[in-house]
């Protein structure tokens, strides 16, 4: 290697970006193990969310929603529905469309994840002042807008 090159660990927004995605990672893995307790998993969570927030939604505008592959909504979409979490309907206007709505359980497990998922946000936000997770959030929207997938 060119000794004279610039190395990107050297660079402050390298270490940064490096310090941000270990972040992510001890996020996600402490979640993933409160969420262990209620038998869900993220993804699990995710669906949950939206059709608590979008009752009858059809597994495509899911898939679209939370930017996977239609072939992993139906892959999440039988465990649910086999834990008693969600119901499938089909629409009354087009047969070949699944609407998808969460039954009582599923709004049950969904409301004590919340809790455990908001606990999680509250510690680890309290390491900022309100400004610093405002700026913090609004540097995240900058980038995933900048990337966003069309």
């Amino acid at each position: 290697m060119n000794n004279k090159q610039a190395l990107p660990w050297d660079n402050p927004r390298f270490k940064n970006w490096i310090a941000l995605v270990r972040a992510e990672k001890a996020v996600v893995r402490e979640l993933t193990r409160s969420l262990a307790t209620l038998d869900l998993k993220i993804g699990q969570l995710d669906v949950l969310m939206n059709l608590y927030r979008h009752p009858g939604m059809s597994q495509h505008d899911l898939a679209r929603r939370l930017l996977v592959g239609r072939s992993n909504i139906t892959m999440l979409l039988p465990q649910l529905e086999s834990q008693g979490l969600l119901r499938r309907e089909g629409d009354a206007r087009d047969k070949r469309v699944m609407r998808l709505f969460l039954t009582e359980d599923g709004e049950t497990k969904l409301m004590e994840a919340l809790k455990l998922y908001t606990e999680l946000i509250d510690r680890v936000m309290a390491q900022s002042t309100p400004a610093q997770c405002d700026a913090m959030g609004e540097q995240m929207r900058r980038i995933s807008e900048m990337l966003k997938e069309d």
